[in-house]
This record gives structure tokens, sequence and C-alpha cells, in this order.
């Protein structure tokens, strides 16, 4: 079969590979499409643990089952389905286990045309989903979804703010907001994506770009009850003064790194909560699967390239140009 194949830091090809057997409680899915997580672009770069080469990277897959290993009913067989990336999570639903791992290192991914997964990581493909938006669920939708819920714990009617409009999880994080009776605001550094932010349900926006933009905006809105957040870096100062009396603030990435200084008072005296997030539980992906298939939510697809032009992909997320998810057609 065809694979985009890792095969040293910042070396990747589409090669002809081995195809997946199924192993016993296993499927092989022959791919339909497979949605870019910055994870893949960090693997590429060499900038993410537990590096192996060569690898097939990609969390995100959606496809029809095309055979089953020992134990798994073949009724499966024919079925559209999507995958959950995460393995091991364990018994508590309050952090992963020691053993949890993502799909597409260490074990190979979906920048395939198969792959092979065990039974318990499948859910049915929603019926209003095209492959394309399928493929750009699982991820994204699940972070978004574990911080605002399990995490959070949103309810209908409090104030959100969703940092950096444009990935992945920060659009999940909008749509799931607006569908769960939320107000919801975001940010960005460009007045388009918070335009097009507001075509999602969107109360407008500010631009983190200006200096003292949380203050300005909590002044406008009366503050924040949750603010969502993957980004980190001295820009969390600013989600503070952003934060309402008693607000939570999670924190699901840190692509700016570490702030270099906070400010404590603001924490403790106005009663701030401040939550780390990471994927989401097997509790979780059925409940972002049944939300999502409740409500309608359709995931916000911004390109889409074929395998062989994986490259191109990966570059253009490097950039971060896209709004929404960028998918290959596998």
């Amino acid at each position: 079969m065809k694979a985009y194949q890792l095969t040293a830091v910042n070396q990747g090809r589409v090669a002809d590979v081995t195809a997946p057997a199924a192993g016993a409680g296993e499927v092989v899915i022959a791919l339909k499409a497979a949605a870019l997580n910055h994870r893949d672009v960090w693997i590429k770069l060499g900038q993410y643990a537990g590096l192996k080469w060569p690898c097939i990277p990609g969390s995100d897959g959606a496809g029809v089952v095309e055979s089953v290993g020992e134990g798994v009913d073949a009724k499966w067989v024919g079925r559209e389905v999507m995958i959950y990336p995460g393995l091991g999570w364990g018994a508590n639903e309050a952090a992963q286990s020691a053993e949890f791992s993502i799909l597409g290192l260490p074990r190979d991914g979906t920048f395939a045309e198969k792959i092979a997964v065990p039974l318990t990581q499948i859910a049915e493909r929603p019926a209003h989903l095209s492959w394309e938006e399928a493929a750009a669920l699982p991820l994204a939708g699940l972070t978004a979804y574990r911080a605002l819920f399990s995490r959070a714990k949103l309810e209908r009617g409090e104030r959100v703010l969703v940092n950096g409009i444009g990935g992945g999880v920060a659009l999940f994080a909008l749509q799931f907001a607006v569908a769960a009776g939320a107000e919801v605001w975001v940010t960005s550094s460009a007045d388009e994506k918070i335009a097009r932010a507001r075509g999602f349900g969107a109360q407008g926006g500010f631009r983190y770009t200006e200096a003292g933009w949380g203050a300005r905006a909590a002044k406008e809105t009366g503050g924040f009850q949750v603010i969502v957040d993957g980004a980190g870096g001295d820009g969390c100062e600013q989600l503070l003064d952003a934060a309402a009396p008693g607000g939570r603030i999670v924190f699901y990435g840190a692509t700016r790194g570490n702030p270099s200084a906070l400010a404590m008072r603001k924490l403790f005296w106005r009663q701030i909560s401040v939550l780390g997030s990471t994927m989401g539980s097997p509790a979780d992906w059925a409940g972002m699967v049944a939300m999502v298939a409740r409500h309608g939510v359709k995931p916000v697809v911004s390109d889409v390239f074929p395998l062989a032009r994986a490259e191109e992909a990966l570059a253009l997320m490097e950039r971060g140009e896209q709004l929404g998810k960028i998918v290959l057609r596998t």
C-alpha cells in the first residue's frame, strides 16, 4: 500500500509499505481520508518525545472496515467508521495512564491507504459528515470536548473566550460551546478570522496582538467564565485580565511555550482556576461523538490534499495559514 513515511528528522516521502493485517481484537480499515494535527509537524521536525524512524504519522482517519481479526464479529466488515486516536487511557477518568499513547507515534498512523487498530478504537461515521469531515473530527474535536465539558464544566448561558481562533481545536471549542448554549467570543491576530468566526456563532472577537486586549475584553463583555487556550506563553497575562472573578482557564497546549512571568495575585484574589487538559478518555469520545450527531456539528475543513502531496499539507500547517482542518484524501 501507499503511505507517507518519515525516515529521519524533516525527511518524509510517499512510499510502498507492507499493508497491515488485523491481529486479535483488531480491524483493518481502508482509509478514505486522514487529517493533520500540529503533532504531525512536531514529529516531522524532531520536536516530539519518543521519536522512531521510520514511522507513519497521522492520528485522525475515517474509512471502511475491510477485514477483522480473531474475536471480532464479521458484521463490522463494510461499516463506515472513524478512529478514536487515544490508546491505553486507563480506568481513571481524571487523567490518562502512564501507558497512554496517541496513534501516529509509536504505533503507525493514518497517513496511509490502510491501518489496523483495535476494535475498541472505532465509532461509526455520523451520517451527516463527509469522509473529509469525519477524518477531521477525532483528535481536535475530542481535545476541545474534554477541555470544555470534562475539565471546565461549561454550563449553558456562560460566557466563553476561545483564544487563537483558526486551528482545529479552537474551532471545535467555538462550535461545541455555541451548541451547548454558551455566549462565545474569540481572539485572533487577524480581523478576517474573527469575521469568519462570527459565521460559526461567535459574538465577536479581539486582536490578541493589541496591548491590553484582555482588560478591554473584560470591560466590554463583563469577563469570561471559561477561557480555552492552546498557546500559553506571555499571552497568559492577558487571559487572567479577561477572566471573570471565579473563572476557569483551561489549557490544552503550549505552542508559544511557558510564560516568562505570571501575576499570581490575579489568580488567588480573583478566585481563578487554571486547568490542564489532554486529548480525552473513551467516555469523552463517546460524549463528543453523540454531541456531534445530536447537534449536527460539521468540522471546518480548510484544505484537502491527495496523499501524494502530504509534504505540501504539512508545510501549510507549519505556516499556520489555515482556518480549520487540513485533510489528506487517502
